[in-house]
């Protein structure tokens, strides 16, 4: 436990170097620091992980869920309604086996493809906060460095105000040993 604690710290500690190395070549370049990951993740996204959000997509919308209710309501109905009425045996009659086989496999196949879905979009989040520290520490040494030229111009203009008092000081000095 103890070695796994310190190799993530490890870690830790290298992605926050590999950062701050990272902000200071895009300060010294004066270069924007805002990659859009979406974008570059969906770029490299391989067939299954399109297919793995686009099922996550549709599975998680409410088009998913009406056509789903309907499916059901349909079954129902066929199976309890319709097929006794016209004299035919129904292929499913209560309590619906084969629709709950049918759902078994459903949410079986639908809910590691949707895992992996949230998987890929933790990294893409994860990717996502380490560009949004990348740019607050940018921001952070930039604000840093206007303190400093401020700062150093107040400093300057604070010593031009006192030569430009002394001066005056030694001109008054001087009219005045005049006049005496």
């Amino acid at each position: 436990m103890r070695t796994s604690r310190k190799d993530y710290l490890a870690h830790i500690e290298e992605l926050q170097k590999r950062s701050g190395d990272t902000v200071a070549r895009h300060i010294a370049e004066r270069r924007a620091l805002t990659p859009n990951q979406q974008h570059a993740a969906e770029d490299d996204a391989t067939f299954g992980q399109r297919a793995a959000d686009a099922v996550a997509r549709f599975g998680g919308s409410w088009t998913f869920i009406m056509l789903f209710a309907l499916v059901l309501v349909c079954w129902v109905v066929l199976n309890s309604f319709l097929l006794t009425r016209v004299g035919a045996k129904p292929f499913d009659p209560y309590p619906y086996i084969l629709l709950n086989l049918f759902l078994s496999m459903l949410a079986s196949i639908q809910a590691p493809v949707i895992l992996m879905s949230q998987n890929r979009q933790g990294e893409i989040d994860r990717l996502n906060a380490q560009n949004d520290y990348e740019i607050n520490l940018k921001a952070e040494l930039e604000i840093m460095a206007l303190h400093e030229k401020m700062d150093a111009f107040k400093m300057h203009q604070i010593t031009e105000m006192q030569h430009e008092q002394l001066r005056l000081l030694h001109t008054l000095c001087h009219s005045h040993k005049a006049g005496i």
